[in-house]
């Protein structure tokens, strides 16, 4: 029996109010239909990671049975899913394009196995796939309407996964999983093998020199993203923004060492970037939504 739309929309938001940690601050900026869509994205997403992150043999059958079930879905067959009702009538509220959530499953099935990334046009695809779709979905939840918006959306989301590379580089090698392009370890001689012994040398500072540079250098060429979005989704964009760029300076201030130190924002610090962005959005309510 297919779960009642105001139950799988209640389901959605209590699974990103415990489980986002990053994102569900940024979410309370939002006007109340706006967050619960992106809570019922972000449900969505969960589940194909869960999936992704199980170590059982049956991952592949699981996800490719979620993949029928999101088709399922589509069409409105929802089975006894608490996800989908709320995230389907998300989908065609937003006009959100299929295949986008094809792209998503695409990128945690290359979750499934151990692989490596020669270049850095390899990690940029692994990238893509699993966070610039994700803000691709994110902007038509926003709202936008100049198409440019789309092109600093996938930097928005390569920024972000290039973060979360850095900060999880000796748990995600010790699962077998390197994202860091190859071509980068030659480059500074420093050997994979290095990073599930937490080696922390010369070589391993330069290195990481060079990827938060290149990370930067992304937020930086996402920076007229908030310009192109409606105007009351702006503050929710500007703290994800702030939470994960403090994540990379973090990273910084702590010279580097992300192999025996996680790199952390705060609670506090997540809770008062999540407060001045509420503010702003009080401030913005009687303004017209724009895409300028």
């Amino acid at each position: 029996m297919p779960v009642p739309l105001t139950e799988s929309y209640r389901y959605c938001t209590h699974l990103s109010r415990t489980q986002a940690r990053n994102f569900y601050y940024s979410f309370l900026c939002l006007p109340p239909e706006k967050r619960a869509s992106m809570c019922a994205i972000y449900a969505f997403m969960r589940y194909s990671d869960d999936i992704s992150d199980d170590g059982g043999a049956e991952r592949v059958s699981r996800m490719e049975a979620w993949r029928a079930a999101l088709d399922a879905g589509f069409e409105g067959d929802y089975g006894d899913d608490p996800i989908l009702p709320a995230f389907h009538d998300t989908v065609r509220r937003h006009a959100i394009p299929r295949r986008y959530f094809h792209e998503l499953i695409d990128g945690a099935m290359m979750d499934l196995a151990p692989r490596r990334y020669e270049t850095f046009t390899d990690t940029y695809d692994y990238c893509y796939h699993v966070a610039s779709v994700v803000g691709l979905v994110c902007i038509h939840v926003f709202g936008f309407r100049d198409p440019r918006a789309t092109e600093y959306a996938e930097y928005n989301g390569i920024a972000f996964q290039l973060t979360n590379i850095l900060r999880d580089l000796r748990e995600d090698a010790e699962m077998g999983r390197v994202y860091l392009p190859q071509e980068d370890l030659r480059r500074f001689g420093y050997p994979e093998a290095d990073l599930r012994t937490g080696v922390q040398n010369e070589a391993f500072l330069a290195l990481m020199r060079f990827e938060v540079e290149r990370a930067r250098e992304y937020y930086r060429k996402a920076e007229p993203l908030t310009a192109l979005i409606d105007a009351d989704s702006r503050p929710c964009l500007r703290a994800m923004q702030q939470i994960y760029g403090g994540i990379l300076e973090r990273i910084v201030a702590q010279d580097y060492r992300v192999l025996s130190r996680r790199a952390r924002v705060p609670t506090w610090k997540k809770l008062s970037i999540a407060a001045d962005a509420w503010w702003q959005s009080q401030r913005l309510k009687r303004e017209p939504l724009s895409s300028a």
